[in-house]
């Protein structure tokens, strides 16, 4: 007749190697958060440069020819898209710091023309947070930033 090994005494063997697979889960999932944390997108990623999303603010808010604030021309303008069942897609902000005060502001916008075929557009402006002005440094950003007005001679 067999011997039961049933007293609930596990086998030295037996409970190293749950050691082992609790200790391999645990490593797993500790570098899969690091991997996640490290891969995240930079819209879940909050700013830490709190100079940064004051630029970011400073050219969302910046008047738009023909609509309040650049940002709402922005969303408007695939929200119209939408109404004429072609799609627009505005991509994420991105802010950069150049030197001190200035910032480089970038935003990517995608439509689909009425063949199907996809245009891209990037939107560029500079942001001096000490004098509070916007600078459109792109070709598609002037087309939505108004110009300053010339100063008298």
């Amino acid at each position: 007749m067999p011997q039961n090994h049933s007293s609930g005494d596990p086998s030295p063997a037996s409970s190293t190697m749950v050691k082992v697979i609790r200790l391999a889960v645990v490593i797993v999932l500790v570098l899969g958060a690091l991997y996640y944390v490290w891969l995240m997108p930079p819209s879940v990623k909050p700013m830490t440069d709190h100079r940064a999303t004051e630029a970011l603010a400073l050219v969302q808010a910046h008047p738009a020819v023909g609509y309040p604030t650049i940002l709402q021309a922005m969303t408007e303008h695939v929200s119209s898209m939408g109404k004429r069942s072609l799609v627009a897609r505005l991509g994420e902000w991105r802010v950069k710091q150049l030197e001190g005060d200035q910032y480089e502001i970038r935003v990517q916008m995608r439509d689909q023309g009425v063949t199907g075929q996809w245009f891209e557009r990037e939107f560029i402006w500079h942001a001096d947070l000490s004098l509070k002005k916007v600078n459109a440094a792109s070709l598609a950003a002037d087309g939505v930033t108004p110009k300053a007005p010339d100063a008298a001679p």
